[in-house]
């Protein structure tokens, strides 16, 4: 509680940089100004300050100066005031920066021993996607026109978006659907010529239902494999009690699935490919499938 705490009093920028401080330090062993600077694109003066900071102000058992590698490195006590003690925290990081060493000088060099898989980024239009936002944000009816799978031809379509959402393969916004008189999944690449925006709708986010009720996604280990096989499963995915439970809101449970590659008819011959299945198909069943 007292940490929160702290973080509540700290204003959000300077949350975010202290937040790194104690990633890198924790997880590489010693923290440089060069560090701050190519993350946040600040002076090197603002960088030391931003330590200096951090130490005298936070956390003064925390990190000491070496001399010899000239960076900071953690001390023996050291106990994380910004950041969860998780490698998940550093694992973050580095996919963040990953995402930016294009951009910024320095981080390509960096983090010259990662590598992460990228997802190719479908097509948006700009002139798709602002006023998408402004409907979303204002409550509005949106007048665009749609091609998909079953109507590759572009047909008009009056909806009412209230949130994008990103599968981590694309993007759709969710939206009632005047058509169908029903609330859908719009593919953002696939939406054609310029919306148009309209009046106020009265289908938001409060009166869709899928989307306001959460269920939980039941992972278990692949029944077909050996308990030590099992074992490992548990371990990887960090089940408790043999399951791991994933909170999902009803409208989200198939791209839950998608992200855990889980194709519920079809389920791979061998258990050693196929490692994790759903337990609780039968109830998840109606939100799976258009």
């Amino acid at each position: 509680m007292k940490r929160l705490q702290e973080i509540e009093q700290v204003r959000w920028d300077l949350a975010l940089r202290y937040r790194l401080i104690e990633t890198v330090a924790w997880w590489e062993g010693r923290l440089t100004t060069g560090h701050l600077i190519q993350s946040f694109g600040i002076s090197r003066q603002q960088a030391s300050k931003d330590i200096n900071t951090y130490i005298n102000e936070h956390a003064p058992e925390n990190l000491t100066y070496d001399k010899q590698i000239k960076g900071y490195v953690p001390t023996s006590v050291f106990a994380p005031r910004f950041i969860e003690n998780s490698a998940s925290a550093y694992l973050h990081l580095l996919y963040q920066n990953n995402e930016r060493q294009d951009h910024i000088e320095g981080l390509a060099l960096a983090y010259a021993h990662t590598r992460v898989l990228e997802v190719p980024d479908r097509p948006i239009r700009p002139e798709v996607l602002r006023p998408l936002l402004k409907a979303c944000r204002e409550g509005l009816r949106l007048e665009t026109e749609y091609v998909s799978l079953n109507t590759p031809q572009a047909e008009v379509r009056l909806i009412a978006p209230h949130t994008l959402v990103y599968t981590g393969m694309r993007w759709h916004v969710r939206a009632y659907c005047e058509k169908n008189g029903q609330y859908r999944d719009f593919v953002l690449s696939r939406l054609r010529g310029e919306p148009e925006l309209l009046g106020l709708s009265d289908n938001g986010s409060a009166a869709d239902v899928d989307w306001n009720t959460d269920i939980d996604v039941v992972i278990t280990p692949d029944p077909r494999l050996e308990p030590v096989q099992k074992a490992i499963i548990e371990t990887d995915f960090g089940m408790v009690d043999g399951q791991l439970l994933v909170p999902s809101r009803r409208a989200l449970v198939k791209y839950v699935l998608q992200r855990y590659q889980l194709d519920p008819k079809n389920l791979n011959p061998k258990p050693e490919a196929q490692q994790i299945v759903v337990k609780n198909l039968q109830a998840l069943k109606p939100w799976l499938y258009d």
